[in-house]
């Protein structure tokens, strides 16, 4: 301790002879040090005040007396030394007699800063705007602030950075915030605009602390001109009280390091349309786009609480075209308010209308084509470029695809998507996929279409859709095994071979991930007249929809297919987007559209000469005949298209499992047994397991309905696990839906009814209508055998509805008999009817139950005699 004491007194007397000898800049140093060592030491702090004292640095002097005050006060209850004090009153008089009573505050009563100053006392200033009359939402990101401001306080300022895109809200809530603050922070309030977005040129750091120390109410001529001896004196400053500062439109991070302070006792709000990765501070509250309420309860405090009430459809509407973004809706709302008998519906009506909305958004100077464009051109060229093409497509685009669409290597693309989202003119969403806000990609559109012209934009269309063909050649091959799809769309060679590689695309789950992004791209295809590329691409995502059960998805890009390959003449494409719209058109109950399209495309490929595709064709109007009931014609069908050898072509033939499941709705079980065993040999010699999944399926079906309900199980059990390896989804819910069927043969009506429920669920999400009508059947008639009367008849009349709704004449018989079984327990006479109806269309089908239908009304019949009697 004694060394300690005698190493501090050499200090003391070095600094003491500094002071003497105007070499005060070295003092100080040393002197703070001692002080942070050691900070109940009076010598040294006298010292200090005394050096501070020959720079003229009366703040800095103020500032140490009363930090020494508070500090001895608060440890030892006790006052500081008599020359401390002196120096400071000495001080205190110099400084009244120097300055005067000028630079005083409006509303002090006259009282001028120096007297403030000098009195440790100061009065309270406010520099910022007026903020908005009632703020509207934003309550997660204000707590999360306040959270923020309360983690650190006591142990550093709090520095709180709000970034979010142009017309985000981002002022609006840090004057909010602040404001809420400024009782706890009462010494001052500052607010500087660094301008680093608009059209003049961004506030330097040196003009920045000018302007705040000023707010602040230092004298000018005390200010320093070099950078750092102003960001010592703004820190010295700003330390000495405690003030709330809101630094708006920051450009950069090296703009506001110099401003920000060091000490405890400040709250600092940074507002950035871009992200500030390089400030050593928290987490950056980043604003997203306004929910619906908030975005309604915005519109109603422009433009009349009343008036957004009285029709909050066409309200919800206008805010759902002003992108959710707080400005557009703003300026939506203020052009309500100033033509008070214009409705909220005509708006909408406006702001739908082509051209885009953008620049319907604007009152007086005031547009969101302006705010975007401050953003916009304070970017390089490169990145300007990427965001104008990106404009051309409303979807998610990965990396690839913008490489693509830019013609740049896949690293310098993601360079500039970071420097766009950092900028927040791009969003990054999950997964590394990249998009616009709607109203900024009209903004990047008129952008394009001024700098590129449609030629530009064309290409890039092209580009982009060049990479999604070949692309999703590549993740569909596999699919493809047994077809030259390649071979039939004549794509040849990748332009971009460096964007489809193993590690780009990776087979079929790329395209689940791509699925939505590839039929919007089919539809951009033809809106710009890209037609080779639009039905090419439906051709080459066929065979993915259809085994995923994505049937909506066929009938939309396949009909754009259809239209494309018509205008260019393409008749080959002609038929082949004819015959799988019918595909789709099958699975969703449309039976008389499929067969029309199924006709179509035979003709077609008749004329031509391409016997394989016609024979082919004809074996799905089969299953289209079978679904409409006309089995005769559907066996006919299949065995004329199976008669034609060159057919197999080494594949399996599409006819086997058609005309398969014809014969069993007939009732001809050993015949269909040989068909589904024909074509589960056809399967295992090309190792196509989605059609081994298939045959099991059917040949499980025959045993189920002949009542081997055991093997049935087994067989299905198999063809279900066939399913899930190939992540086919196409079949699946009728499979399950027949092993519902043989649990209930069984008696384990449970497993039975969880069978029913999982393949109706299947099918709900696949569109697949027929595969729905069974699954309802099937359960109404589970559920009856449960004794579940009630959900059994919602099972059923749900069925029979949807039957009757796509032409199944043999569901419609089934649900007709199940509840004619459930009537039979409640009202014989209705069951009787119901039982008529169904056994009139097994008998024109010609099906097995009608057999059963006979019996039940013969029984029925019976019945009603004898009570007759």
């Amino acid at each position: 301790m004694a060394m300690e004491e005698e190493r501090l007194l050499a200090v003391e007397l070095l600094a003491d002879l500094q002071i003497q000898n105007d070499r005060v800049r070295r003092a100080v140093p040393l002197l703070r040090r001692v002080i942070a060592e050691h900070p109940l030491r009076e010598s040294a702090r006298l010292l200090l005040m005394r050096a501070l004292q020959r720079t003229g640095d009366t703040a800095g002097l103020v500032e140490t007396y009363h930090e020494v005050r508070r500090i001895l006060h608060e440890q030892l209850g006790v006052a500081p030394g008599a020359e401390l004090s002196a120096l400071y009153e000495a001080e205190k008089r110099r400084v009244r007699r120097s300055i005067g009573p000028g630079l005083s505050n409006p509303g002090d009563g006259g009282r001028s800063q120096a007297d403030a100053a000098v009195d440790g006392g100061w009065t309270p200033v406010d520099w910022l705007p007026r903020s908005v009359i009632e703020f509207v939402g934003r309550e997660q990101c204000v707590r999360r602030l306040h959270e923020q401001v309360a983690r650190v306080q006591g142990r550093c300022s709090a520095v709180l950075v709000i970034d979010g895109m142009a017309g985000s809200g981002k002022t609006t809530l840090a004057l909010h915030v602040a404001r809420q603050l400024a009782p706890s922070y009462p010494d001052a309030q500052l607010f500087v605009d660094l301008r680093g977005h608009g059209d003049e040129d961004a506030v330097e750091p040196l003009a920045a602390l000018f302007t705040l120390l000023r707010q602040l109410g230092v004298p000018g001529g005390r200010i320093p001109a070099e950078l750092d001896h102003r960001a010592e004196l703004w820190r010295r400053e700003l330390g000495a009280r405690k003030a709330v500062l809101v630094l708006d439109n920051v450009a950069d991070s090296t703009q506001i390091l110099p401003l920000l302070p060091t000490h405890p006792g400040a709250v600092v709000l940074v507002t950035s349309r871009r992200r500030l990765a390089e400030l050593d501070v928290g987490p950056p509250e980043s604003l997203p786009l306004m929910t619906l309420e908030e975005g309604l309860a915005l519109l109603s405090q422009s433009a009349g609480v009343e008036r957004v009430a009285s029709d909050p459809r066409a309200a919800a509407e206008v805010v759902r075209r002003c992108g959710y973004l707080p400005l557009a809706i703003r300026l939506a709302g203020s052009r309500l308010a100033h033509r008070p008998a214009r409705r909220i519906k005509e708006l909408a009506t406006l702001l739908a209308a082509e051209p885009p909305p953008l620049n319907q958004l604007h009152v007086g100077d005031r547009t969101l084509a302006r705010a975007f464009a401050t953003s916009y051109e304070s970017i390089p060229e490169p990145a300007k470029r990427a965001f104008r093409l990106l404009s051309v497509h409303a979807g998610q685009l990965s990396a690839e695809m913008v490489a693509a669409l830019l013609d740049l290597p896949r690293a310098d693309t993601v360079w500039l998507l970071d420097d766009l989202v950092d900028r927040h003119l791009v969003e990054e969403t999950e997964g590394g996929r990249y998009r616009l806000h709607d109203l900024l990609r009209q903004y990047a559109r008129s952008q394009l279409l001024a700098s590129d012209g449609p030629q530009g934009a064309l290409m890039a269309v092209s580009r982009l859709l060049d990479f999604a063909l070949h692309a999703s050649l590549e993740a569909a091959k596999e699919l493809h095994h047994s077809v030259d799809v390649p071979g039939e769309v004549d794509a040849g060679p990748p332009p971009r071979p460096d964007l489809i590689g193993p590690d780009c695309v990776a087979g079929v789950e790329w395209l689940e991930r791509e699925r939505v992004n590839l039929a919007m791209l089919v539809g951009l295809g033809a809106e710009h007249g890209l037609h080779h590329h639009v039905w090419k691409l439906s051709r080459v995502l066929w065979r993915f929809y259809h085994v995923r059960g994505y049937f909506d998805d066929i009938l939309y890009t396949h009909e754009v297919g259809l239209a494309s390959a018509e205008a260019l003449g393409h008749q080959p494409a002609i038929g082949t987007m004819h015959s799988y719209l019918a595909s789709a058109m099958v699975k969703t109950g449309s039976h008389q559209l499929a067969s029309a399209h199924l006709n179509a495309a035979i003709a077609i490929f008749e004329r031509l000469g391409d016997w394989q595709q016609s024979a082919k064709l004809r074996a799905n109007l089969g299953v289209v005949n079978w679904l409409s009931g006309n089995l005769e014609e559907a066996v006919a069908l299949g065995r004329q298209s199976l008669a034609e050898r060159r057919l197999y072509d080494n594949r399996v033939p599409l006819a086997l499992p058609n005309l398969g499941i014809a014969l069993t709705s007939l009732g001809n079980w050993d015949q269909a047994v040989k068909v589904h065993r024909q074509h589960l040999f056809q399967a295992r010699l090309n190792q196509d397991y989605y059609h081994l999944a298939n045959a099991l399926s059917h040949l499980a079906a025959v045993r189920v309905r002949t009542g081997q309900f055991r093997r049935g199980v087994i067989m299905l059990n198999s063809s279900l696990s066939l399913f899930r390896r190939t992540g086919h989804r196409y079949g699946e819910a009728e499979a399950r839906n027949t092993l519902g069927v043989a649990y209930r043969g069984l008696d384990e009506f449970d497993l039975a009814r969880r069978q029913h429920e999982a393949a109706l669920e299947l099918a709900n999400d696949s569109g697949e209508r027929h595969a729905q009508c069974a699954a309802l059947n099937d359960l109404g008639i589970t559920l009856l055998a449960m004794g579940d009367a009630a959900s059994a008849s919602d099972a059923l009349r749900e069925g029979l509805q949807l039957a009757g709704r796509i032409s199944n004449p043999y569901e419609q018989g089934r649900a007709l008999a199940g509840l004619a079984e459930h009537f039979a327990r409640v009202d014989p006479a209705e069951a009787r009817r119901h039982w008529e109806r169904a056994l009139a269309i097994f008998r024109r089908m010609g099906v097995p139950e009608r057999l059963e239908a006979e019996r039940r009304l013969a029984e029925l019949r019976g019945s009603a005699m004898d009570s007759g009697r």
